[in-house]
């Protein structure tokens, strides 16, 4: 006998489809077991896949790539949000309890408000020698996470014809790479490499900027930024340090809802 799910896929980051960072979502009454929930995130392909459960008070939040389940992911969290708000017409700020803490989703005239926990950029004394070769050619500066290593590039020429190899990259695997720079027409813009979690380049992830505002924060002396994320579909989101808190807001649009089918 087999089951049915309806499972949404959301743009997040984007005011139209074909933009913005794409997370499968499905919002169930109980957990699927893990094998599951994993073999549906590596049918997808996708970055991200959510899988919610209603807590009580809110909802129990979980997210796999391709690869495995992730501590941390900020655009399938606001798909989740976008998909509660959108198809289970909840208009209130959603409460999502997840392995880094409780994240909170707010309705806002520009969209969604995510409110994350903040995780300061901490001292790199060193980098991996698959990430020094990476960038033997040039001078660089890093610091870290506890799930990226982070790369400050000199300007924003030198992010967007960055070119990785991923191979190498692959080597740091759990971790993952994030290159920044000062923007142009942002206060900062970034891209993420993590090829060994099955995303060679991701085109816009929130959770990375909970250590990139409060790095740019301190070199820039505000606590206001708007940052861009330079992939290839690309993606704006207007950040803000909250004391031990980053907001960020951004737009979502449902691409599709489908129907699938387990044994």
């Amino acid at each position: 006998m087999a089951a049915t799910l309806t499972m949404y896929q959301v743009d997040a980051f984007a005011d139209r489809v074909f933009a913005g960072n794409p997370a499968a979502v499905l919002i169930l009454d109980d957990w699927l077991p893990q094998s599951v929930m994993q073999a549906i995130a590596s049918e997808n392909n996708l970055a991200e896949t959510a899988f919610a459960c209603p807590n009580g008070t809110g909802w129990d939040l979980r997210w796999f790539t391709p690869v495995h389940e992730v501590d941390f992911c900020g655009h399938a969290t606001l798909a989740t949000a976008h998909i509660l708000a959108t198809e289970w017409n909840i208009d209130r700020e959603l409460l999502f309890q997840t392995r880094v803490g409780e994240l909170r989703v707010s309705p806002d005239d520009k969209g969604y408000r995510l409110d994350l926990p903040s995780f300061p950029p901490e001292p790199l004394h060193q980098f991996p020698p698959a990430i020094a070769e990476c960038f033997a050619d040039r001078q660089v500066t890093g610091f870290r996470n506890f799930e990226n290593i982070f790369v400050e590039l000199p300007d924003e020429r030198a992010l967007r014809a960055f070119v990785p190899d991923l191979l190498r990259i692959s080597e740091i695997h759990p971790m993952g790479l994030v290159i920044t720079a000062k923007g142009e027409a942002h206060d900062f813009v970034s891209r993420y490499f993590a090829p060994g979690a099955g995303i060679p380049e991701d085109p816009v992830t929130g959770s990375i900027h909970a250590t990139l505002v409060p790095y740019w924060a301190g070199k820039l002396g505000r606590y206001r930024l708007s940052a861009f994320q330079a992939s290839a579909r690309g993606g704006h989101l207007a950040c803000e340090l909250a004391g031990d808190r980053v907001l960020i807001t951004g737009r979502a649009v449902t691409f599709m809802k489908a129907e699938i089918y387990l044994q």
